[in-house]
């Protein structure tokens, strides 16, 4: 009995994170704060214009009916949006994996056919419980270990692909051809024989899209484009002259199809290629809720990413679409338009349905030539010279991964060239050894060297960390974790000294993952720091621009890189008024005025505290004005204010003040503003005197945000 009791308890505990990824939507719903529904209403409606030109285009690309990318578009946005990690990720049909859909459908099924249809929803459901498998049994971390290049590759190919294969289209054209050799070599043979008038809607398309995204990039320029030569089909009767219509879509809600659910012959045809689009989706998805996770700082749960792709895929191949992924491009216009929760993309399907709804009869004029036109402007967007050129300049290992990715994506079977680079990128993983160890370490005892104790105190405004171990895709993910977690661990620690004379080999993820905690540090107010960078980690960081953004100043000598810190970058105020250890060796002589232990009010964390603040720009402006009622005290050291300050700023140390020498007369000042090196001392000094008098303000950023601005500072 009791062991069956245990069994049951490891059930329940096992299966608890289960019932967390599944119930995702319940707690969508019931932690939804009502104030984002304004911006969330106003990002679906904005997705919602993209969504329907790029629905009925990426469905074509898979030679699949239009009305299947406008069911997979409603459903995916819907389920994706659910059950999905990231808030503002918008999941449906995309332009890569439009494209691998037809490479593998083509390889098993005729076009136009039924069971071409099929075999689509099939390709989505596999798809989907391959992803759903996957985020059930908590391997989300495996996409850490497919390199960037792969997608740099994939979507570099796709993108040559997908423009040659509209060129057809877009002349007018009927080229049947195996590969994109032959496919050119029709299209310059039979160019002769092209319809002008589906050349003319084809051409002005694009040139209409590039047009209005030069005059402003928030103009939906595919769906002005598709209205246009649409009106022009409509008034010249231009579809008896030969220009191909899509012909009107249905107006009904997305039906149940009747897929072969226990037909082998699908299932081995479909069973490789559904891998590779389960793979490519989830590496795609990933990405892009990375890419935007990193400017809004949300935490994504990968698992959970992978069992709302799944979920979705699974939901689109039941009701009548074909696989999806999240979408880089209307992501980002997601995002821009000021999403704050997935329920902005449930918002763009409702949208979507109402605009099909209203419009499916004006579809019987859209020429076939203006989504061709539509595809191409997409197609070349998803050649990232500017990666593809970083990659390029970086390690020969990103560089090859890409390079063969990219080539068999245009010349062999795309699914098999996906399936390759990923398996290339395993490769590359274990050939550059395991995960590195990333240790926060503390001078020893004779600051001679850096050592791990994990029970001495730590520097509340410096951290140190060891990276035992090269800065690879696979490993990337582990260090940055660790990074932000030591910082959540000391969230004063605005500054960070990274020693890596035990890394020998970065990759282009690597120069990301940097990126990433330079942008989080200096988001804090904060810098990072780099001692005993290798030669070929330099070089790379140096081709990448990476040592641009840092910064040459920030490379430091190791033997003098936390002197150099302690005197010109950490903020003594810290030091002095509030750190109870002497961590460092230029630590050891600071001075600790002996009242500070008697102020019960230090005792309170004064820095948390709120207090009325002014921009330096705005206070320029005050002092402008040459106002008598505004007055300036400025509390850091003599030696600091004689280096530079404010004009008219009148001299009181901090000291001073907390000690109880200073009895200001400032109540005949209307405004009253405190300045330091960053603002700390202000906050202190503000706290000490606030008690007796309201009318103190704080410089914001203190004389580094003044000097920032470039204004005027007095030198005595």
């Amino acid at each position: 009995m009791l062991g069956q009791l245990k069994t049951s308890v490891n059930l329940g505990q096992s299966l608890r994170p289960v019932r967390t990824y599944l119930t995702r939507p319940v707690r969508l719903f019931k932690t939804y704060d009502r104030g984002n529904l304004r911006p969330d209403i106003i990002a679906g409606l904005t997705v919602a214009v993209i969504l329907l030109p790029q629905a009925i285009a990426f469905a074509l690309i898979a030679d699949l009916p239009p009305q299947m990318g406008i069911y997979t578009a409603v459903i995916a946005a819907i389920v994706g949006g659910l059950w999905g990690s990231s808030h503002q990720t918008h999941t449906g049909p995309t332009n890569a994996i439009s494209l691998l859909v037809l490479s593998i459908l083509l390889g098993g099924f005729t076009e136009g056919t039924e069971g071409f249809i099929l075999a689509a929803g099939m390709l989505a459901l596999m798809a989907g419980l391959f992803q759903l498998v996957l985020g059930l049994a908590g391997l989300g971390m495996l996409v850490n270990f497919v390199s960037h290049s792969v997608i740099v590759g994939f979507s570099a190919g796709a993108g040559v692909l997908i423009a040659v294969r509209q060129i057809p289209p877009l002349l007018g054209l009927q080229v049947e051809a195996e590969n994109i050799g032959e496919l050119l070599y029709d299209v310059l043979v039979g160019v002769t024989e092209a319809n002008l008038f589906t050349a003319a809607l084809g051409i002005g398309s694009i040139i209409v899209i590039l047009v209005l995204k030069r005059i402003n990039k928030r103009i939906p320029g595919a769906l002005i484009a598709m209205v246009i030569a649409s009106l022009f089909v409509f008034l010249f009767d231009l579809d008896e002259r030969g220009v191909a219509v899509i012909g009107e879509l249905p107006k009904s809600l997305p039906p149940i199809a009747d897929l072969p659910l226990l037909n082998m012959s699908y299932i081995t045809r479909l069973s490789t290629g559904a891998l590779a689009v389960g793979a490519i989706g989830l590496v795609e998805t990933t990405a892009i809720s990375r890419s935007i996770a990193t400017q809004t700082g949300q935490r994504l749960n990968s698992n959970q990413e992978f069992i709302g792709q799944g979920l979705a895929n699974i939901t689109v191949g039941v009701f009548s679409g074909y696989p999806c992924a999240g979408s880089f491009s209307r992501s980002a216009v997601n995002f821009d338009a000021g999403a704050k929760t997935s329920i902005a993309a449930l918002l763009s399907a409702a949208f979507l349905l109402i605009v099909v709804f209203a419009t499916a009869p004006m579809a019987a004029y859209l020429p076939r030539a203006a989504l061709s036109g539509v595809l191409i402007v997409v197609a070349i967007g998803m050649i990232n010279r500017e990666e593809i050129a970083r990659i390029w300049r970086g390690t020969r290992g990103d560089a090859l991964i890409m390079l063969i990715t990219f080539l068999g994506t245009l010349f062999i079977d795309i699914a098999f060239a996906i399936l390759a680079g990923i398996l290339l990128s395993f490769a590359h993983y274990l050939l550059r050894t395991s995960l590195p160890r990333v240790q926060q370490v503390v001078p020893d005892r004779d600051y001679k060297h850096f050592v791990y104790e994990k029970e001495k105190p730590l520097c509340p405004q410096l951290g140190v960390i060891d990276v035992h171990g090269d800065l690879y895709f696979g490993a990337v993910g582990h260090v940055e974790e660790t990074i932000f977690s030591y910082l959540e661990e000391n969230p004063d620690q605005r500054y960070l000294l990274v020693r890596m004379h035990n890394v020998n080999h970065c990759d282009f993820s690597g120069i990301h993952m940097l990126e990433n905690v330079l942008q989080t540090y200096r988001e804090r107010g904060g810098d990072v720091f780099l001692v005993r960078v290798g030669y070929r980690v330099n070089k790379l960081m140096t081709s990448t621009g990476f040592c641009d953004t840092l910064g040459l100043s920030n490379f430091l000598s190791e033997d003098q890189a936390v002197n150099k810190l302690f005197y010109n970058v950490l903020d003594p105020a810290v030091c002095i008024y509030e750190c109870p250890y002497r961590v460092f060796k230029e630590c050891q002589n600071l001075p600790k005025p002996a009242y500070l232990e008697e102020l019960p009010a230090l005792k309170v964390d004064p820095l948390k505290e709120p207090h009325p603040e002014i921009k330096a720009v705005e206070l320029w402006e005050e002092l402008r004005l040459a106002d008598d009622s505004l007055l300036v005290i400025d509390v850091r050291e003599p030696r600091e204010y004689r280096q530079g300050h404010i004009p008219q700023a009148k001299l009181v140390p901090l000291p001073r003040i907390l000690s109880g020498d200073y009895e200001p007369e400032i109540n005949g000042y209307k405004h009253v503003v405190l300045v330091c090196r960053t603002g700390r001392r202000s906050k202190r000094a503000a706290f000490k005197l606030g008690a007796d008098y309201t009318n103190i303000r704080i410089l914001h950023g203190g004389m580094t945000a003044w000097e920032a601005q470039g204004l005027l500072a007095a030198v005595d």
